[in-house]
């Protein structure tokens, strides 16, 4: 992935731009990918950043800002363990300042260290009910994060996890007005077709949808597509026009 970093840029500077992120301007890939972005401008050690997502105890790096960070993430994934992981599902901040002395997580921490990650900060982002995560940053340099670093690290994190969750919030709002939208074609359609019937074969609104009913059934088809058929071609799919 290209470098993004901007020389000079600071915490401050950073959460000034993560927090006047506007959501309809992003999707969910391209708003994480800025947050490790900023992650990795204001952290030291020549680090990389990722943000791990789990979802009903699924986990997936959503987001990254080098190979290493998701090398050391999907060996995580691999062994069921590591900072990355026990921060998201305990909620506490993860911190390995030297990967070669590490007696935590021993089969991961041995292949971290051989692809080049000397120490690593896991902060655990406060996102949705259902959906636990942490924003991990991996450095190239042994004890690479001093208080400073760490307190820049939680005050990132409640951001990007509002930032995360605020996207969640959208896009469930945008497919529940997309289902509904398609709920009320549906019922539109279906009492086009209801009212064909009823016209053709003077039934009750009850017998009409019936009849739609059983032919959904008989031809293994959905009720509105049998239902649109009928309302625009006059014909019950499978059945010869006419029939009931």
């Amino acid at each position: 992935m290209p470098d993004s970093r901007t020389p000079g840029t600071t915490a401050v500077q950073a959460l000034d731009e993560l927090g006047r992120l506007a959501l309809h301007e992003h999707s969910m890939e391209s708003l994480m990918q800025r947050v490790v972005d900023l992650t990795g401008i204001v952290m030291p050690g020549r680090s990389e950043a990722s943000i791990l997502l789990m979802v009903d105890g699924r986990p997936s790096t959503t987001a990254y800002s080098g190979q290493l960070a998701l090398d050391c993430d999907e060996q995580q994934f691999g062994q069921g363990e590591g900072p990355c992981l026990h921060a998201a599902t305990t909620g506490e901040l993860t911190e390995v300042p030297d990967m070669r002395t590490e007696q935590r997580w021993p089969g991961y921490i041995v292949r971290a260290a051989e692809r080049g990650a000397l120490s690593s900060l896991s902060i655990p982002l406060p996102v949705s009910e259902g959906i636990q995560g942490a924003l991990n940053v991996y450095a190239r340099e042994v004890d690479a994060f001093d208080e400073e670093s760490r307190t820049a690290g939680r005050q990132f994190a409640p951001y990007a996890g509002v930032a995360v969750s605020n996207m969640y919030a959208y896009q469930s709002a945008q497919n529940l007005a997309d289902n509904l939208r398609t709920a009320l074609d549906s019922r539109a359609v279906i009492d086009q077709a209801k009212g064909i019937l009823m016209e053709r074969h003077k039934l009750t609104a009850d017998q009409a949808f019936q009849v739609l009913a059983r032919v959904s059934m008989q031809t293994n088809t959905k009720l509105r597509t049998v239902a649109d058929e009928l309302a625009t071609t006059g014909v019950l799919p499978g059945l010869p026009p006419g029939a009931r």
